[in-house]
């Protein structure tokens, strides 16, 4: 008996310590979610579409096309940026995250045409420690509606 209330004290004094020597995992907020949408564009911007396409769900396949359909979809642009809002909608369920981020798209086309596109992109990432794949803890593009904006 004695044995074990000395290792129940033992425990009790260790935790803290082990606490505080654990990593704790940082989830992605609505911050990083902005920066996701940003890079995105950045790497559309530099021609960089492996990159842009790696920002989707699923590797790329929430997009709803193949890498090459994809690529090809940009062919006519020369440049684009983006204007992000203020993420919204912030959402949770069964170790799942969502959240839609509001935005204002501008192109250049290699013609010198300008377009200008308005909407959201809905992310979604798994809780850290879920997914044995580290990267699912980290936000990705799920869906995008966006209309042009006259």
């Amino acid at each position: 008996m004695e044995t074990d209330m000395r290792h129940a004290l033992l425990a009790l004094f260790a935790l803290p310590a082990l606490a505080a020597a654990a990593p704790i995992a940082r989830e992605d907020g609505p911050a990083e979610a902005k920066q996701l949408i940003e890079r995105y564009y950045a790497a559309i911007d530099r021609g960089d579409f492996r990159a842009a396409y790696a920002a989707w769900d699923e590797n790329g396949r929430a997009s709803g096309k193949s890498f090459a359909n994809f690529r090809a979809g940009f062919a006519a642009t020369a440049r684009s940026r983006v204007v992000t809002g203020r993420p919204f909608d912030e959402d949770a369920g069964m170790s799942q995250r969502w959240i839609t981020v509001p935005v204002d798209v501008y192109a250049t086309l290699k013609n010198g045409r300008a377009q200008h596109f308005r909407g959201n992109y809905v992310l979604h990432r798994v809780v850290a420690g879920v997914s044995a794949n580290r990267a699912d803890a980290h936000w990705h593009i799920k869906s995008a509606k966006l209309a042009a904006v006259r």
